[in-house]
């Protein structure tokens, strides 16, 4: 067995072994088809992938029930991952001046002819928003030596009673403030916006603004002894801009910091105690910067609530890319972008275990030395394409020692129904539960 497949499996194991007898062999089969690549062979099918395995067709079925209705949630998984993570010792959080970034972002798995879907997703190329299974990740990031990487601390699902794109995006920033720690700092895109996470409370957060913003100062400008005095402060515009063909230019900032990186000289604008423009005077103050770097056609302008150097906040905002890697491995390299799932749970279920599988083949290829896709790939990285290239020439292997608990749960089911009788699904409005097996009875 390559070194490679063992790692992959003590992975699984550790993550899985404590769910429920039965479920926890499930949920290991389903991952293993996830990392090694057979849902992409299968196009979104889950039973074919499973199949393509090496699985017979009882253990299929008994990881097909694991993902409709197994007693798992994702919430207990991505624990076990993160303490499984912790104690290697391999990956390192990121900080920058005391203060360790903490990533949020909103993925959507396609799903364009499910009947009945209650959630949308903005769709860039199509311009509008399209029917998706919306989830947010919440994930703190870190590096395994020169690469970085993001452990997947929560999913947010849309909430079933308000599934507008918003009312998520709320629910999410509620939950990444709550869990994370003093120490943590939210890293946020530009839509969500400085009044979102005034709204939920967030106190430590960089994010990015769009480039029209405008601001104001949280101080009133002082009476000019003429007039109603002014309740609020004067406007800011970091940015220039032209409206109806007249320019407007920007706002001198309140100081300017310089620094050398890469052979390019960086100048970053910065404002400070500033507040929304529609806002209340009373509302928490930010700092905004703008930074200039002549590699980049557009500055990138920042706000922040908390007091750290304009190349500190740069540094914090770089850190976020990390956590689009979780979508792109489950996506693109794992092929979750695809999915033939139809059950309201399962259709939220199968994206977790997609992302959550990104995230475990992103850090076994980090941890494990890079596998050349041939003889000509020289200098091979460690990149999970190359892993899952390896992992789908391999069939499930039996041989592993797996932990005890990881066995068929020995349960009597000879008295349950089955064929059609035996689905789990809610009986017909109009017929109870008891009426359609009696008639068989008689007619039989």
């Amino acid at each position: 067995m390559p070194e490679a497949v063992y790692r992959m499996m003590h992975l699984l194991c550790t993550v899985v072994v404590a769910c429920p007898l039965g479920t926890n062999l499930g949920l290991l089969h389903l991952l293993w088809m996830l990392v090694s690549g057979r849902l992409l062979a299968a196009r979104g099918a889950v039973v074919p992938g499973l199949a393509a395995c090496g699985l017979s067709d009882r253990a299929g079925r008994r990881a097909w029930a694991a993902l409709g209705y197994g007693g798992w949630a994702s919430e207990a998984l991505l624990a076990r991952w993160a303490a499984t993570v912790l104690a290697e010792g391999r990956w390192q959080p990121q900080a920058h001046e005391g203060y360790r970034p903490v990533a949020v972002d909103v993925t959507g798995f396609w799903r364009p002819r499910l009947r009945g879907c209650p959630t949308t997703h903005y769709h860039a190329e199509a311009g509008k928003a399209l029917p998706a299974i919306p989830l947010g990740l919440i994930a703190q990031v870190g590096c395994v030596g020169d690469q970085r990487l993001a452990l997947p601390l929560a999913f947010v699902r849309a909430d079933p009673a308000d599934p507008s794109p918003r009312a998520h995006e709320r629910r999410l920033v509620r939950e990444a403030a709550r869990q994370c720690a003093d120490d943590a700092l939210l890293v946020l895109d530009a839509g969500f916006g400085v009044a979102l996470l005034q709204e939920v409370g967030a106190a430590r957060y960089v994010v990015r603004l769009a480039k029209n913003a405008t601001l104001r100062r949280a101080v009133p400008p002082p009476y000019c002894g003429r007039g109603r005095p002014a309740t609020r402060g004067a406007l800011v515009r970091p940015l220039p801009r032209t409206h109806k063909g007249r320019p407007i230019p920007a706002t001198p900032p309140d100081r300017v910091d310089a620094w050398a990186e890469a052979g390019q000289l960086l100048r970053a604008e910065v404002w400070d105690a500033l507040v929304l423009a529609e806002g209340d005077a009373d509302r928490p103050s930010f700092t905004v910067v703008a930074l200039h770097d002549p590699r980049y056609r557009e500055p990138l302008l920042l706000a922040s609530a908390v007091p750290l150097s304009p190349r500190a906040l740069r540094d914090c905002y770089r850190d976020r890319w990390p956590v689009e890697q979780l979508p792109l491995a489950a996506k693109q390299m794992l092929g979750a972008a695809r999915q033939f799932v139809h059950a309201p749970e399962t259709c939220q279920r199968l994206p977790e275990l997609a992302l959550l599988a990104g995230s475990l083949i992103s850090y076994a290829a980090a941890t494990t030395p890079a596998i050349p896709t041939g003889f000509w790939d020289r200098r091979p990285q460690a990149t999970p394409g190359r892993l899952r290239r390896l992992l789908a020439a391999t069939p499930f292997p039996h041989p592993f020692p797996l932990p005890a608990r990881l066995r068929e749960k020995a349960a009597v089911t000879a008295h349950l129904p089955t064929g059609y009788w035996g689905q789990r699904r809610p009986p017909a409005a109009d017929q109870p539960a008891a009426t359609a097996p009696a008639t068989l009875a008689v007619a039989a």
